[in-house]
C-alpha cells in the first residue's frame, strides 16, 4: 500500500469531485492517476493560494480504478456528468470524456475544462487523457473549506513539504497521517464536511495552457 500526497492548487469540486457519494479524481494529476492502485491512499493538501498550507482538503482510499470509457458508460456515474445549467455540484461534474473507439479522438463535454463557449479545450484534453485512468473512492472524507490542519510533526516526520507534483510514501512512513485521518473522520466516512474553497466560482473554466481561470470577462491568474 502506498500513500500519495499532493497540493490541491484549485478546489472547485472538480478535481477531486466529492459529490454523489463517491470521491473521484478523473482530471488533472495524470502521473498520480497512472500509478495509484486500489488500496492506496490519496491525500490532497492545501496550498498558499487557498491560504490552507498544512491543511488536509481531502483523503481517500482508492476502492476502484477505471478507464474514461468505463467511467462514461457506467450508469452509476451518470450524475458525475456535468450539467452547465444545474446546481453548483452539477456544474463541476468530472465525467467528461468519451470516444467511440481507441483510434477515435476524445469527446470533451461542456465542463470546467472546456472553453467558455463549451468547445473543447485541447490543452486540457491532452493533459487529462494522457493517462486513461480514473480513481474512485467509497472510503473518503472531503473537508473542503473546513479543512483541518494536519499536526506539523506528522508531516515533518514523513519528510513532506508542499511542492509541485506528488509525493509517494510507504504505509509505514505515513502511519501517523493515516492514524490522524482515522481519528478526524471517525463516524463521518464517505461525506463532505465543507464546500470547495472555489465553489463560488463553480461556473468558471480552467485552462492548463495558460494556467488561468476564466469567469465571465474576468481572467484570474491562479499560479
Amino acid at each position: 500500500m502506498k500513500v500519495y500526497l499532493y497540493v490541491v492548487a484549485r478546489d472547485f469540486g472538480f478535481a477531486p469531485n466529492p459529490f454523489h457519494g463517491v470521491c473521484t479524481l478523473a482530471c488533472c494529476m495524470p502521473q498520480l492517476r497512472s500509478t495509484a492502485q486500489v488500496g492506496d491512499w490519496v491525500f490532497g493538501m492545501g496550498g498558499s493560494r487557498l491560504d490552507a498550507t498544512g491543511k488536509c482538503i481531502y483523503g481517500m482510499r482508492i476502492t476502484k480504478t477505471m478507464t474514461f470509457e468505463e467511467y462514461w458508460s457506467d450508469p452509476s456515474f451518470l450524475a458525475k456528468q456535468p450539467v452547465r445549467n444545474g446546481s453548483r455540484a452539477m456544474l463541476v461534474g468530472d465525467n467528461i470524456y468519451s470516444r467511440t473507439d481507441e483510434a477515435a479522438p476524445w469527446f470533451q463535454m461542456d465542463s470546467h475544462h472546456s472553453f467558455p463557449d463549451g468547445s473543447p479545450n485541447q490543452s486540457n484534453v491532452e493533459k487529462d487523457t494522457s493517462k486513461n485512468k480514473v480513481l474512485a473512492s467509497e472510503h473518503f472524507m472531503y473537508f473542503g473549506n473546513q479543512a483541518p490542519e494536519v499536526p506539523p510533526q506528522i508531516l515533518e516526520d514523513m519528510g513532506y513539504s508542499n511542492g509541485r507534483g506528488h509525493r509517494v510514501f510507504s504505509a509505514n512512513k505515513a502511519s501517523g497521517l493515516l492514524k490522524w485521518f482515522e481519528e478526524v473522520s471517525e463516524g463521518r466516512i464517505n461525506s463532505t464536511v465543507g464546500d470547495p474553497f472555489d465553489f463560488r466560482l463553480s461556473e468558471a473554466r480552467y485552462s492548463a495552457a495558460s494556467n488561468k481561470i476564466l469567469q465571465g470577462d474576468i481572467i484570474k491568474v491562479v499560479s
